[in-house]
């Protein structure tokens, strides 16, 4: 499996010729869900769904289908019948040839006087797990931690803590568009040093091999 990072917290996932993007908001590119054959989407916060960059994906691509939490469901499904699937805590599916399981429930606590809405996490083919905008430790093995680096719900001691607690074999930075390069060094050493497992982030466009 090919692995593509996109602005901010969007991924892209490639695997026997099939394309797999998840959440193309709208700090990440304007084609970043362009040639996606499967979309998944965490949760309903602008940075990570888009509905415009979802409706160019799926346009392009009549065989193309997204999987995601009902309140974003709700807006896409009329416009693509059969092709916008509501997914929720404990579900699996395949998706394009992905298979993928559900974990999660709500997005981490902004503050107190902030609804919580809700999350999902997508663990892809028993491999890579994506939290969206929450600290889930799914109950099963993670070899790729899409790790949620810097966000306005999140501290650095707690991210630490979140790689310690899923024991990932390597993390990757997503959620790094509010986080400014000088300040870079900084998370990168302590997450490197603290965290417990090989740590690194990919610029945009760059790809890894998992």
């Amino acid at each position: 499996m090919k692995l593509t990072k996109r602005l901010h917290s969007c991924v892209q996932l490639e695997k026997d010729g099939h394309t797999l993007v998840i959440d193309p908001g709208v700090f990440s590119e304007p084609d970043a869900g362009l040639g996606a054959d499967a979309l998944l989407v965490t949760h309903e916060h602008p940075d990570h769904f888009d509905e415009g960059r979802l409706r160019a994906a799926l346009d392009a691509n009549p065989a193309a289908a997204l999987w995601t939490l009902r309140s974003v469901a709700e807006r896409m499904s009329a416009a693509y019948p059969g092709r916008v699937h509501t997914v929720g805590h404990g579900d699996t599916f395949t998706a394009a040839g992905f298979e993928v399981q559900v974990h999660g429930e709500l997005h981490a606590l902004i503050h107190p006087d902030v609804p919580r809405v809700t999350n999902v996490g997508y663990l892809v083919d028993r491999s890579l797990f994506h939290p969206g905008d929450a600290l889930t430790v799914p109950d099963a093995p993670v070899d790729t931690l899409m790790l949620p680096v810097h966000a306005p719900w999140n501290k650095l001691a707690e991210v630490v803590d979140y790689v310690r607690e899923v024991k990932p074999r390597r993390a990757i930075d997503i959620h790094d568009a509010y986080l400014a390069d000088i300040a870079r060094p900084i998370y990168d050493g302590a997450l490197a040093n603290l965290g417990g497992a090989p740590h690194s982030r990919l610029g945009a466009g760059e790809s890894a091999a998992l």
